[in-house]
């Protein structure tokens, strides 16, 4: 038995929606073909592979388990077919960059001159991102790749292109400005600024952990919508907030002192993207960054 494409279709669309009429709205057909379509498979399977009701639609244990074998081979073949395309009409069209925080911009250009060197029938648009629509602008497709902080979860990532150590952002006249330097454990002792609720979890519990070190719960202090809210509500003395060191160069503040911190790990940065974006223009771009930024 060969599968036809359109079989694979509607079968994988009505697992995800579980009702005929958007499945048959989305697929742009009649819900009879649907139905149709569906008792076909269900005759060459020789089960039933959805349990419907005047109500209810769901999968069968059979149904779930042909969907769950079928999708990511689906998704292979259009990849495939993709890279073919992709190979075939070599790197053009548009692609779309962003950087989050200053100190990625020289980053991102130098890569971006690099990639416009090696495929100039490829545009590349480029833009500043804001903590509020990083990810959202990955997952709508308005960016291609994203110039970062590690962690991403969620996100394909790397290579690292950038690498610095750990600051205590504190209030000018804090009493932690008496010290050379800090260790992560003072995060027990004072409230830290929390970033946006859309930022990426794994990243918020890299930057602002729940416990150090030791195990010592960490008090959570207000949240700010963007990093210089954040460094003004530190600067309000509302809390502190672990950075990496190159905010003292690219937010330098006469109300803000920067205070390293000697026993935590480095930060690392570089291209961020949508795992089911990964197209030869992402790919290259990723490939022109690290090449770009090695020199």
């Amino acid at each position: 038995m060969v599968l036809e494409r359109y079989e694979v279709e509607t079968f994988l669309t009505l697992a995800e929606e579980l009702h005929f009429g958007r499945t048959a709205e989305r697929l742009g057909v009649s819900t009879g073909r649907v139905s149709h379509v569906v008792k076909k498979l269900e005759r060459q399977v020789g089960a039933p592979l959805f349990a419907r009701t005047s109500r209810v639609v769901r999968l069968t244990p059979i149904g779930r388990q042909f969907a769950d074998d079928l999708a990511p081979l689906v998704a292979g073949m259009d990849e495939a077919f993709r890279r073919a395309v992709d190979a075939g009409r070599g790197v053009t069209g548009t692609l779309r960059v962003a950087f989050l925080g200053e100190w990625t911009a020289p980053v991102l250009l130098r890569a971006v001159a690099l990639f416009s060197e090696r495929h100039p029938d490829c545009r590349v648009e480029v833009h500043e991102a804001q903590l509020s629509n990083t990810r959202s602008g990955l997952l709508d497709g308005s960016t291609d790749v994203l110039i970062a902080s590690y962690p991403f979860d969620g996100m394909a990532t790397g290579p690292a292109l950038l690498c610095e150590g750990r600051a205590l952002a504190v209030a000018a006249g804090h009493p932690l400005t008496r010290e050379r330097s800090v260790s992560l454990e003072v995060l027990a002792d004072h409230p830290v600024v929390q970033y946006p609720t859309v930022t990426s979890v794994e990243f918020k519990r890299d930057r602002t952990p729940e416990r150090t070190p030791s195990g010592r719960p960490v008090p959570k202090g207000p949240a700010g919508n963007t990093f210089s809210e954040m460094l003004s509500l530190v600067a309000l003395g509302r809390g502190v907030l672990p950075v990496g060191e190159h905010t003292r160069r690219y937010y330098p503040r006469s109300d803000v002192a920067y205070l390293p911190i000697h026993d935590a790990p480095p930060i690392e940065r570089g291209p961020v993207w949508l795992p089911s974006n990964t197209t030869t223009r992402v790919r290259e771009f990723v490939r022109a960054a690290a090449d770009a930024n090695a020199r």
